[in-house]
């Protein structure tokens, strides 16, 4: 899994049909420090996140996990809130 703050939301006046009633989200992908890495990729959202949340997301086949229909090209969702994050800087 991989760490990302919601920058955003998308709009879809059209979907496919394993998408329909699910919002998508602009995520901006993080390090283990919060610095960004890469550029903003849209996500599927159904655990109803908002903007400005830290998140935890997955890409590729996992993606897909998240919606009822398991056979759907899905290729990022957010899977979870970070209510809290602990980095031992110590080495």
């Amino acid at each position: 899994m991989k760490l990302g703050r919601v920058i955003g939301r998308v709009v879809s006046t059209q979907k496919v049909e394993s998408f329909e009633g699910v919002s998508l989200r602009l995520v901006q992908p993080l390090d283990e420090v919060l610095n960004s890495v890469g550029d903003p990729i849209v996500a599927m959202d159904t655990i109803q996140s908002g903007t400005g949340m830290l998140i935890y997301f997955e890409t590729s086949k996992e993606a897909g996990r998240v919606l009822p229909t398991t056979m759907n090209p899905c290729d990022a969702s957010i899977m979870g809130i970070v209510d809290e994050l602990y980095v031992d800087t110590k080495k």
